[in-house]
């Protein structure tokens, strides 16, 4: 039945629902007839509501108001209560949102959930509250006649809020003052109560400030301080910068000589890096630098202290705000600048779970909206920002010096063809090492495979350990005697004979777990840190060890992916690569991409300080025009080959993907569901369905997977085609049957 526009201001409403749509309510304390509006000047968009849904009631977001509805009278339900006298998102991050939902095509209700803290989610204040304590009347009635008499401390507590008419519970709320407090508060003499924080003080723009809010940095070089003017240039109006520096170069100078401008505007910073790993160092050298309120965002925190930095960030008590993936939607009243520090890494894209979004991606269209700069900064950019910048959307600012003297380092392969090794390590790489040690430097080993062996065999029959959920085998981890599963986390223990023959098993190739080993025995009397995601699991790990090597008590550093992330060890002389060969026979397309940016990442850890640095990259296919191209050219010569490759063959960027992916019982239902979502599609006119297929690792935590690609040289089009194609694929039986998901612009085909 169609809604007439006398039912009253109707609110539409994003839930945390799986659906794709709004929902309508009437304002709450109306009736159908739409009489007794109760608030003054009405519920405003982005502002969180209470309303009925189902048996249920739910924290929803205002997200327009409309006069009419397609409701029936007797359909449309109130709202039970607004949450807050302020609206929770402003119109620039509901917008944002909104465009992000369509964009993305996910529901706008969890697109919105995905912006908040859980916390604030299920109904928390917008406000952090503070204990305050007051004195009653017949607490000044007793003061006045000397009371008490007998307990000194709850006395003087008493006397202080006699002379002023309340005082802070976090400055007599610890100890002996909350004994007293407890006791008074027992006779009736003061209560307890939660009041608002004091709001931020409104910070004006004064460039004469910045003594009082920072400490001078080092020296700008010339590059740097090139970068940094062009930048703050634009810090009235968009502008897309690529800081491309070699590792070393010091971009995050440049970081905190833009946050000081921005500072010094009135405005807060906004700086997203890709990992937690990379939040302790960088938070430092910010902390360091400026006398300012600043919030950490990242999935470590526990809820409640993710709601104490949204909210002062939301406050403006937080003027800068750093933090992984989701704090690109961290609420900044005054915005005055967006970094994105290895803009290029995969883990600003969320491509698991529900709303699969790029955290680069929308700061890049944040920071338009707000009409701000933002800086992507890398050594090795992706390939789409490196076509953005060919195509003159993007500026580049180049570092091409390292900031402290260092020279780049040496870069050599060594060929496992042709060297002895021994447990992964190759004799050249043994020696080198031998004898960067001896003269005083660290050593960095890399290997991209965490546990102690990747495979247990039994070498009388052939029975290799497989995952019972997965099409993997799984991983001998020695130390704590487990088998474990990397994909779906599967565990059990090490058995120590064959369970089909009973002949003995041993474990087969080499995981930092191993390589920590062997290094041992290889260099006794030489301590070693390793760092993976086995040995940093708790809040600190990362600190300490960190602290171990930059105290020069960890020699010999073993690591993972982890470590070519931005981290600074100046004395780290030697980089050895393992396994290089990993990704350069890959089905995806991506896969040379991030083989390139990990190995020119690896090796920028060598030779930072003053002393020369040098790497050497263990492989077996020497001669592979990746590996010989890096060398050569750099990473510039691959990017390059790399564009042309994927022009030839129409790969993003010169086209656009999006993937319907699927899980379901059997590999049957995964691939029925999908044919029939492509049979939907009819006949297409500049838009091509690839598949569907069965993923890479077909079997992974107990089912079967599969995807459907959908590509198109426009856009445009390939959105017109999903709006369309989408609203049908939800309405097939099969469905109902699989568990499935829309991921835009995916970073890994699996």
């Amino acid at each position: 039945m169609t809604g007439k526009s006398d039912i009253g201001p109707i609110l539409r409403v994003a839930l945390p629902a799986p659906v794709r749509r709004l929902f309508d309510y009437r304002s709450p304390g109306t009736d159908s007839a739409g009489t007794a509006p109760p608030c003054p000047g009405g519920i405003e968009p982005g502002t969180r509501v209470w309303v009925p849904f189902g048996r249920r009631r739910l924290v929803g977001v205002v997200m327009e108001t409309a006069i009419r509805t397609e409701l029936s009278e007797e359909k449309l339900k109130a709202v039970v209560a607004p949450l807050d006298g302020q609206p929770i998102f402003d119109p620039a991050m509901l917008a944002l949102l909104t465009w992000a939902a369509g964009y993305y095509h996910h529901p706008p209700g969890e697109v919105l959930s995905a912006a908040l803290p859980k916390a604030l989610r299920l109904g928390a204040p917008l406000e952090a509250m503070q204990e305050r304590w007051q004195i009653t009347p017949a607490g000044s009635e007793a003061w006045a006649q000397g009371e008490p008499r007998r307990a000194p401390r709850q006395r003087q507590l008493l006397a202080e809020l006699a002379a002023q008419e309340t005082t802070a519970g976090d400055r007599r709320g610890r100890g002996a003052w909350r004994e007293a407090a407890r006791a008074l508060q027992a006779r009736g003499w003061i209560v307890s109560v939660q009041v608002p924080l004091a709001p931020a003080p409104v910070i004006a723009a004064d460039p004469a400030a910045l003594p009082r809010i920072r400490i001078e940095g080092p020296e700008l070089n010339v590059e740097q301080r090139q970068a940094t003017e062009r930048i703050c240039q634009s810090l009235d109006t968009f502008g897309a910068f690529v800081l491309q520096g070699i590792t070393g170069s010091g971009k995050t100078e440049v970081y905190l000589r833009v946050t000081e401008r921005v500072l010094a505007l009135g405005r807060s910073a906004l700086v997203l890096v890709p990992e937690i790993g990379l939040t302790p160092q960088l938070v430092e050298r910010f902390r360091e630098r400026f006398r300012v309120g600043m919030a950490v965002l990242h999935s470590a925190l526990t809820d409640q202290e993710r709601l104490a930095a949204w909210r002062d960030a939301f406050s403006g008590q937080a003027r800068i705000v750093l933090g992984t993936r989701s704090a690109v939607f961290a609420p900044l009243p005054k915005l005055g600048a967006i970094i994105v520090d290895e803009e290029h890494d995969a883990s600003f894209k969320q491509h698991e779970g529900g709303f699969r979004y790029s955290a680069r991606d929308l700061a890049l269209v944040r920071a338009r909206r707000a009409e701000v700069p933002v800086v992507l900064g890398s050594a090795t950019p992706a390939i789409e920002t490196l076509y953005n910048l060919e195509s003159g959307r993007y500026a580049r600012l180049r570092l091409t010096r390292r900031a402290v003297r260092a020279t780049p380092p040496r870069i050599a392969l060594i060929d496992l063809r042709a060297s002895a090794h021994h447990s992964g390590l190759s004799a050249p790489a043994v020696q080198a090492m031998q004898r960067h040690l001896g003269a005083g430097g660290q050593v960095l080993v890399f290997l991209n495979r965490r546990g102690y062996a990747p495979t247990l065999l039994c070498t009388a029959c052939g029975w290799v350990a497989p995952c019972t959920d997965c099409d993997a085998r799984l991983t001998v981890h020695l130390a704590a005697q487990r088998l474990r599963c990397h994909h779906c986390g599967a565990d059990s223990q090490l058995p120590a004979r064959c369970p089909q023959c009973g002949f003995a098993v041993k474990p087969v190739g080499q995981g930092t777990e191993r390589i920590e080993e062997t290094l041992a025995a290889m260099f006794p009397g030489l301590p070693s840190v390793r760092l993976d995601r086995d040995v940093v699991r708790h809040r600190g790990d990362m600190e300490a060890a960190m602290r171990r090597i930059a105290s020069g008590e960890g020699r010999i550093l073993i690591g993972t992916q982890m470590v070519t992330k931005g981290h600074d060890f100046p004395n780290v002389t030697l980089v050895v690569v393992l396994n290089a060969d990993q990704g350069l026979f890959s089905a995806d397309f991506r896969a040379p991409e991030r083989l390139a940016q990990t190995i020119v990442q690896v090796a920028g850890r060598a030779g930072r300080g003053e002393r020369p640095g040098e790497v050497l990259i263990q492989t077996e296919f020497p001669a592979h025009p990746l590996l010989t191209g890096l060398l050569s050219e750099g990473y510039e010569g691959f990017a390059r080959t790399a564009l042309k490759e994927r022009r030839e063959a129409s790969w993003p960027p010169f086209s656009r993907l999006a993937a319907v992916r699927d899980s379901a019982a059997t590999a049957e239902a995964a691939l029925t569901f999908l044919a029939e979502a492509r049979a939907l599609a009819g006949h297409l006119q500049g838009v091509r369905l690839l598949g569907p297929v069965p993923a890479a690792m077909a079997r992974r935590a107990g089912r079967h997977h599969a995807q459907l690609l959908v590509e198109s040289a426009d856009r445009s089009r390939l959105h017109r085609f999903l709006d369309a194609w989408l609203p049908q694929v939800e309405s097939l039986p099969s469905a109902r049957r699989v568990r499935w998901a829309l991921d835009v612009d995916p970073i890994e085909l699996f």
